[in-house]
């Protein structure tokens, strides 16, 4: 994997992260510990992405003033269109957005009785497996999928966070549980209602056939949305022109991100991504530039 096909040429040689999770959600850092890893990592800005929660914004914005790095307030929102799970990135949105919060708050009342169930399909299949002793290996986390895969590894019970969610945990397999979820259109409405700007995170993992992609890349830009992320861990360099063409011919902005989520990808820094990610402060300029004269 590699991203070597940035053509950035500022000066500004300054590095960021604008897609990142802390213990909030499912990454393995507490908001406050992920500040001072951007830290060590040479960043001068991060975006805080969390899945559907905002809950770690606060911590990290206190973090973010104490070290000195500028905090992107973020959160990553799960949708589906035509049946594959899409993610959408909202920046500098509004915790406090009556609806967004209302949602927000749904999806984690959720979450907890999803796990439940999700913990009794994977004792049918033989695993031994309580809520438990999830939350005893995990004390003070928002337990997600994730937590649930690394406990199986870690309990020797699975070869692999990969086998995990291949087989038993991802979308459609036999301990998956659908979660209630909202369309990307709806998503990218609901961040520009919340003050901020949406962008389609990791457009290759949407899994989606290139026309059917292309269509959902339009209707969101019909309402509003404003960026791709291009520049990811996961992406071939082939991937990352592809994703740079459409989004010049979209007319959006490009965006980039490692997805660090600490233990949970273990193989993702932050930063960096697989190794040679990049991505300048540019891209970031852009952004608080488009969001200024939007949201004038």
């Amino acid at each position: 994997m590699t991203n070597t096909t940035t053509t950035e040429t500022e000066a500004d040689t300054r590095i960021i992260d604008m897609h990142v999770h802390s213990s909030a959600s499912d990454g393995t850092f507490s908001p406050r510990a992920l500040l001072a890893e951007a830290k060590k990592a040479g960043l001068c800005a991060m975006a805080l992405t969390d899945h559907d929660t905002m809950d770690g914004v606060e911590e990290a914005a206190a973090a973010a003033k104490e070290l000195g790095i500028e905090l992107v307030p973020g959160v990553e929102i799960s949708t589906e269109y035509h049946g594959r799970e899409i993610h959408v990135l909202g920046y500098y949105v509004s915790p406090q957005y009556p609806r967004l919060k209302a949602m927000l708050e749904e999806f984690r009342d959720f979450r907890a009785t999803r796990n439940e169930r999700m913990v009794e399909r994977l004792q049918e299949e033989g695993f031994s497996i309580t809520m438990e002793a999830l939350v005893q290996k995990f004390p003070d986390s928002v337990l997600t999928r994730a937590h649930v895969a690394r406990y199986l590894c870690e309990t020797g019970q699975l070869p692999d966070i990969r086998t995990a969610f291949g087989e038993y945990l991802g979308e459609n397999c036999r301990c998956y549980i659908q979660r209630p979820k909202i369309s990307p259109v709806e998503a990218v409405t609901l961040i520009l209602e919340a003050g901020g700007i949406a962008v389609l995170a990791h457009p290759v993992l949407c899994n989606l056939p290139e026309e059917e992609l292309r269509q959902m890349i339009l209707e969101m830009k019909q309402a509003g949305m404003c960026g791709l992320e291009a520049v990811y861990s996961e992406n071939t360099a082939d991937d990352e022109l592809h994703m740079r063409s459409l989004a010049e011919e979209f007319g959006l902005l490009i965006s980039g991100g490692s997805d660090f989520h600490g233990k949970n990808k273990p193989d993702i820094k932050l930063g960096t991504g697989k190794g040679n990610l990049y991505i300048p402060y540019a891209f970031l300029q852009r952004f608080k530039d488009f969001k200024d004269n939007y949201h004038k």
